[in-house]
């Protein structure tokens, strides 16, 4: 992210939903049967909360999926801060943004997903009342030890990244999106529950830098495969002034902020730039915007952010393995020289990724993937 060469490229994936790949590098899987028992107890949420405010438990949680990282040789290990159940409900959780989550189960291999079902809130009178989240609640700062220890425990084989919501998704989604849209009607309710979060997230980034971590990551999707959730004004309006705040205030302790935002965001690229992120995942590869492309922003961009991704998760679940090895190599040839650029898929690692694919990926990065760069065109 100084753009600079290191020895190879890096690699990470910001989530990994695959029991097939899991189990072939021995990782255990299976844990939704615990949820299943959990959520028909009458003390469930507390239950779930002294879970994960055991520091053990944590700390162990983490090494397992950090070992499974480094088998795979990636290089980032993510950890979470923020998200968590408020209240447990049948098939899933309420978070503390007010998002209804609920487990999936994939048919294919089994594989448990949380997908998003609405939101909790409605109006901005139940905003009032859920109040405000808490930076200093000690499940936080269990995950940021955690966080650390892991990593050391791994002798460093792991960057260990803490991430955190960020102003825009969860937001809304805590509401739905109609009903945030007619919340948007009233420009001061809606400065008032984006400055909420974002001065949460702005706490976030200062307790992180605090425990002398040096990146976090900020997940908020701007867009969907069309365009933009809603007007750009709104994101200049209520967003992205957080953003530079907490992009500022990284920076001042070292610290490097990584962005996920899915979807054709091309109208805020400039915006996202100015606001001092260091680098942006994925640059979703299968938008409707031909112009919405890593290459063609990479020619543009490249001295001002760092790029990560754009590995399509369809080419992955049903692409040819030459379609593959070849677009990586592409990725590789094309936006590694001179650093500024870190290996990924255009999302996460789903169930319908399938082992053979995922392991030609793999396959590329570590054969081309050395500084200096050498990839055959």
């Amino acid at each position: 992210m100084n753009h600079e060469e290191p020895d190879r490229i890096p690699a990470l994936e910001v989530a990994f939903y695959s029991d097939t790949i899991k189990k072939h590098y021995g990782m255990k899987v299976g844990g939704e049967s615990s949820l299943k028992i959990v959520q028909y107890l009458p003390f469930r949420t507390r239950l779930v909360r002294k879970f994960l405010e055991n520091p053990k438990i944590a700390v162990k949680s983490l090494i397992d999926s950090f070992k499974f990282y480094i088998k795979m040789k990636l290089d980032v290990g993510l950890t979470i801060v923020s998200n968590f159940p408020r209240n447990v409900i049948r098939g899933g959780f309420i978070d503390e943004y007010g998002r209804i989550m609920q487990y999936e189960k994939y048919k294919g291999d089994g594989t448990y997903i949380l997908g998003y079902h609405g939101g909790h809130l409605h109006n901005f009178e139940d905003f009032e009342q859920w109040g405000v989240l808490d930076p200093q609640d000690e499940i936080r700062e269990v995950m940021l030890k955690a966080t650390i220890e892991a990593q050391r425990e791994l002798n460093n084989e792991i960057f260990a990244i803490p991430a955190v919501a960020s102003v825009f998704e969860n937001t809304w989604e805590g509401f739905g999106l109609e009903n945030f849209s007619k919340i948007l009607a009233h420009p001061k309710e809606a400065q008032a529950i984006f400055d909420s979060r974002g001065e949460f997230t702005l706490e976030m980034t200062k307790i992180v830098t605090e425990h002398d971590i040096r990146a976090i990551l900020l997940w908020d999707d701007y867009g969907f495969k069309n365009g933009l959730f809603t007007n750009p004004r709104h994101y200049r309006t209520y967003v992205f002034p957080w953003l530079k705040k907490i992009c500022d205030t990284a920076h001042k302790k070292d610290c490097k902020v990584i962005l996920h935002s899915d979807g054709d965001i091309l109208e805020l690229f400039e915006d996202i730039i100015q606001s001092g992120v260091d680098a942006l995942h994925p640059i979703e590869p299968t938008t409707a915007n031909p112009e919405y492309n890593i290459f063609k922003l990479h020619a543009k961009y490249r001295d001002k952010i760092t790029f990560i991704g754009n590995i399509s998760p369809a080419m992955l679940s049903t692409g040819k393995i030459t379609e593959i090895e070849e677009y990586s190599k592409k990725l590789i040839r094309e936006l590694a020289p001179g650093g500024g650029y870190i290996f990924s898929s255009g999302h996460s690692i789903n169930p319908a990724v399938t082992l053979d694919r995922w392991l030609a990926v793999l396959n590329i990065r570590e054969k081309y993937g050395q500084y200096p760069i050498q990839v055959p065109d």
